[in-house]
């Protein structure tokens, strides 16, 4: 009788435990209305980045990234930089996510004058919990920052997508066919819609 308990709870365990594994590896796909997830990075000041603390206050853009210092993420978040006084008018808090790391972040900031935080997604967690597809590999871009040339190396590489996140924390708009210079342009977009009450 004890044997068969044992065996009977060794399957139970099992079948428990495949399912956390199923679970774990099934691909999130965000809809609009969805609630936003819950997640906790380190910024780009080394301090934690905690969604409790910006969703809900105001709509938050939440654009994710391949990698600092390269063609397209520059010219995206210069265009973030330059509309960012427009978009604090209304309301909005930009937030850049890529797999580089907090240090990167800082130089790429310091090379652009870059005016907004940037999550440094070092293990892909936040892009898995959105549903942003990533590449799990070591790559790097060597850039010249102040004179001195630097090399930025990741080991996660996100796609392009961007979220907003309206003030009732759920997600309000998903672009997964990003144009990089013209994403900030876009989001202007999307929160006119927003305050008309246009979803």
């Amino acid at each position: 009788m004890l044997k068969f308990v044992a065996c009977s709870l060794v399957s139970v365990f099992m079948m428990n435990a495949s399912a956390v594994i199923a679970s774990a590896t099934e691909k999130v796909d965000l809809k609009v209305g969805d609630p936003a997830p819950v997640f906790e990075v380190e910024d780009d000041k080394g301090e934690p980045w905690r969604p409790q603390d910006h969703f809900g206050k105001k709509i938050v853009v939440v654009y994710f990234y391949p990698a600092d210092m390269t063609g397209g993420c520059t010219k995206q978040a210069c265009a973030f930089r330059d509309d960012f006084p427009k978009l604090e008018d209304e309301g909005v808090e930009v937030v850049g996510v890529s797999g580089d790391s907090a240090a990167n972040h800082r130089l790429f900031k310091k090379a652009h004058n870059l005016n907004f935080a940037l999550l440094a997604d070092v293990d892909g967690k936040v892009a898995d919990a959105f549903g942003v597809p990533v590449t799990r590999e070591e790559k790097s871009v060597k850039a010249t920052i102040d004179g001195k040339e630097e090399v930025l190396t990741r080991h996660v590489t996100a796609k392009r997508w961007t979220f907003v996140i309206g003030t009732d924390g759920r997600i309000a708009s998903k672009n997964t066919s990003v144009v990089a210079a013209d994403d900030s342009k876009a989001i202007m977009e999307v929160i006119a819609r927003l305050k008309k009450g246009d979803k």
